[in-house]
């Protein structure tokens, strides 16, 4: 199966043949480890769940004790699940090797939180007139509706509000180095999120 969890470690680059300097994110990915197997018989459909990065005992609840030491697993702080067809075995590691230099993928993650912010930064409005006499409109939205008609304003107006932490998809990423020593991916480009941000690592769908 070809899919992993990992860490955003942060950008560097790389040099081609040529000598073209190429942006590229690392990423610390897996080992991973088969924490459950669904089946179309029992569960009405094909995937598997991976866990990714030890973490002490106490941080996990009992029944997620129980649910890893079924499989002889050491506790684990973040559980993912993949659709697959392919045959994994519970208890199973994963790693880097499951991916090869020059393969595309489709890269997971949450971009940065902004915070509460206005329209100028959250949507691109152009704001009011800097000029001509005016003195607080600068970065105002404008009007937001009509008159007695409707009298209310619409949903799904664009408004000021928190900004990011929203799940974005990196498509089509060309991996260009992988050290499986250290478990780490080299994807060209950049990846959603702040640095030791979680990412999910999976085969690109539309190649």
């Amino acid at each position: 199966m070809k899919g992993l969890i990992g860490k955003k470690v942060g950008m560097t680059q790389l040099f081609d043949d040529a000598g073209r300097a190429i942006p590229v994110t690392v990423i610390k990915a897996g080992p991973c480890y088969v924490t459950q197997v669904r089946t179309v018989d029992q569960d009405g459909y094909s995937a598997v769940q991976l866990g990714f990065e030890e973490t002490k005992t106490q941080r996990l609840s009992g029944g997620e004790l129980g649910h890893l030491k079924k499989n002889e697993l050491p506790p684990l702080r973040i559980l993912r699940e993949f659709r697959t067809d392919e045959d994994l075995e519970e208890g199973q590691t994963l790693t880097v090797e499951v991916f090869e230099e020059g393969e595309r993928v489709d890269i997971v993650g949450k971009s940065k939180g902004r915070g509460f912010t206005g329209v100028v930064k959250r949507y691109g409005f152009s704001g009011g007139p800097k000029t001509h006499g005016q003195s607080d409109r600068h970065r105002a939205p404008g009007s937001i509706g009509a008159g007695s008609t409707p009298g209310r304003v619409f949903k799904g107006k664009r408004m000021p509000g928190r900004m990011g932490t929203d799940t974005v998809t990196s498509q089509n990423l060309l991996i260009s180095r992988i050290d499986p020593e250290n478990n780490i991916i080299a994807v060209r480009g950049s990846v959603p999120g702040p640095k030791n941000g979680l990412v999910i690592i999976k085969e690109a769908r539309k190649q």
